[in-house]
């Protein structure tokens, strides 16, 4: 018989035996050296072998200290993985468990031992969750003499792990300029040229979804609630496309569209247009909600505050106006810049705005309390684009060049945490949802540019899930059009909802004063159904009369108890004591 070819589920043993004997010495070598690499690097990380079939694993830091149930039967730490710091231990733990002494039926016993078991467990993954620091985000640090602004992408991209080095990639397209624009859970990147050329990718993978050409000019896109539906902003009309690039819509309604923000939870779409139109689409039923003109002129620089869904306009005027689909004037005006407003946005709390303008200046604002700058910062050129990152990082790009600053709403910042050269001049800027990337589109492409710090580290699987299931975006998506929010619940501050309508006392002053003067209201009333033998029209019509009387009775009988009120009152202003001084009294 022939020698049988080594497949993956042979042992060693096999596989040594399948070689000839000049290669089994250098594998045998080989594999020697491999084991004492890995049981050198098993050392340095803490991990121990076992040392023979009696022999038990040590711990070398047994405490007393500790509950009971974090300690095995000889007073130690619960053996098997890395042991977790005493500190951390005694942090989570819920005190000495039940030993279950006194319970006589086994069931109960058993059930109790399953449940102590998981006490047990629960108190050792949450600290060992806290060694992690979830909590937490690494920043680049500098030696002595260094300033982080000198790293390039390269020099992170060869610090970091392999997946998060993945994620840095320039694309370069001759479609430009270009606009993109990140899904709610940051898995997916969609992009527009100006010349017509539309793409998205599971960015992450770099796994290509769609690549259409439109042969017309595309001027902004943006994802809707889930990623299978994609709006585009043509020259003409704003377009809907699946993830295959198939047109399902063509909205023309909404027309001369230069910039799109799409509403999650109340699942509006609202574009403002080059003839200063600003409209609100529900894409939920399809129909506008409302539309105005703000009379501001063009209107190409437009965010939404994702506090109270409230749009944030930018004007040549050097204004920011705040707008909600209910009102037809801006609900604030704030006068940011004496110069033409370049860039803008609005942090996820709701809480800072960041404003650029053509004085080469930049200023953040504190959208609580609507009033001067918090800091002002002088730049060396004009700074078109500007992105907050989740973590308060603020982007902003001069030309071709983007830079990052750490925190400047809170501190007066003097230098760029981070700053990136890209190949053509720079058209949008945003960060990528839970990543720390931010996405950079310019006149050549498309470049995703580490940026360490700027992500949030945890994300709320049933608001966003980056990992999502198709089944678990169907249901999400089921969920989020239950739970959908009305547009008129759309206001400035969104804790007026929450409060009491109470009239005050003028109010019901004025309403007992208004009876006075009004007629009995018309009652329109109609008689429920009755037997064949009472539902004729003269039964009807007796049913009418009485609860028209009985109307009119409780009315004379409020107005008469108001007018005896009025004249008991008017009796003891008589009865008074008459004063020279009377005739500076309000007359009645």
């Amino acid at each position: 018989m022939g020698k049988t070819k080594p497949t993956p589920d042979h042992t060693t043993k096999a596989v040594e035996a399948n070689l000839k004997p000049a290669k089994r010495k250098q594998w045998v070598k080989k594999r020697d050296e491999q084991l004492k690499d890995f049981v050198s690097l098993a050392d340095t990380a803490g991990f121990k072998g076992r040392k023979g079939k009696a022999g038990k694993v040590k711990d070398e830091g047994e405490n007393n200290e500790l509950p009971k149930s974090l300690r095995n039967s000889k007073g130690g730490k619960a053996s098997g993985r890395t042991p977790v710091p005493k500190e951390k231990l005694l942090k989570y733990s819920r005190g000495d468990g039940m030993d279950g002494s006194g319970v006589k039926k086994n069931v109960l016993k058993a059930k109790l031992e399953r449940r102590e078991k998981a006490i047990e467990f629960s108190t050792e993954q949450a600290a060992r969750l806290e060694i992690l620091l979830p909590e937490d985000t690494g920043y680049l640090e500098a030696d002595d003499g260094e300033v982080t602004r000198q790293f390039d992408q390269s020099q992170i991209a060869d610090s970091v792990d392999i997946t998060s080095a993945s994620k840095q990639f320039d694309l370069d397209l001759q479609f430009g300029p270009y606009r993109s624009n990140y899904s709610r859970n940051g898995r997916y990147l969609a992009i527009g040229g100006r010349r017509g050329h539309i793409a998205t990718m599971d960015w992450v993978t770099k796994k290509l979804m769609c690549e259409i050409n439109v042969m017309e000019e595309v001027v902004d896109v943006r994802w809707l609630h889930v990623e299978t539906m994609l709006a585009v902003a043509q020259k003409e009309w704003v377009y809907i496309y699946d993830n295959q690039g198939i047109e399902l819509h063509c909205l023309k309604q909404l027309n001369r569209a230069l910039r799109m923000e799409f509403l999650p939870y109340h699942f509006l779409l609202s574009t403002a247009g080059e003839n200063g139109w600003l409209k609100w689409l529900d894409i939920s039923v399809g129909k506008i909600i409302s539309q105005f003109n703000t009379r501001m002129g063009r209107l190409n620089l437009m965010v939404q505050n994702p506090y109270n869904a409230i749009l944030c306009l930018g004007h040549a005027q050097g204004t920011v106006t705040m707008w909600s689909p209910n009102v037809k004037e801006p609900l604030a005006k704030m006068l940011c810049h004496r110069s033409p407003l370049l860039g803008l946005d609005v942090d996820r709390t709701g809480q800072y705005m960041v404003t650029s303008a053509a004085d080469k200046t930049v200023k953040t604002w504190d959208l609580r309390m609507m009033s001067g700058p918090l800091t002002e910062y002088h730049l060396y050129g004009h700074a078109n684009n500007l992105a907050f990152s989740e973590k308060g990082l603020v982007a902003l790009s001069m030309g071709n060049i983007v830079e990052v600053y750490k925190d400047p709403c809170r501190n007066s910042v003097e230098k760029a945490y981070l700053r990136h050269k890209s190949n053509g001049s720079v058209t949008g800027l945003q960060f990528s949802p839970y990543e720390d990337v931010l996405g950079v589109a310019h006149a050549r492409g498309f470049s995703s540019v580490l940026v360490p710090g700027s992500g949030e580290p945890n994300f709320d699987a049933l608001e966003a899930n980056p990992y999502q299931t198709k089944s678990q975006r169907r249901e999400a998506e089921v969920k989020s059009l239950l739970e959908k929010i009305q547009p008129e619940l759309i206001t400035l501050d969104p804790n007026t909802i929450a409060q009491v309508d109470v009239p005050t006392l003028q109010d019901k002053v004025e309403a007992k004063k208004s009876i006075l003067f009004l007629k009995p209201p018309k009652l329109d009333f109609e008689p429920r159904k009755r037997a064949k033998w009472r539902s004729g029209t003269a039964f009807a019509a007796k049913s009418k009369k009485i609860v028209r009387e009985d109307n009119v009775r409780k009315f004379v009988q409020t107005k008469s108890k108001l007018l005896m009120e009025e004249n008991s009152k008017k009796k003891q202003s008589n009865n008074e004591s008459r004063n020279v001084l009377d005739r500076f009294r309000p007359k009645k």
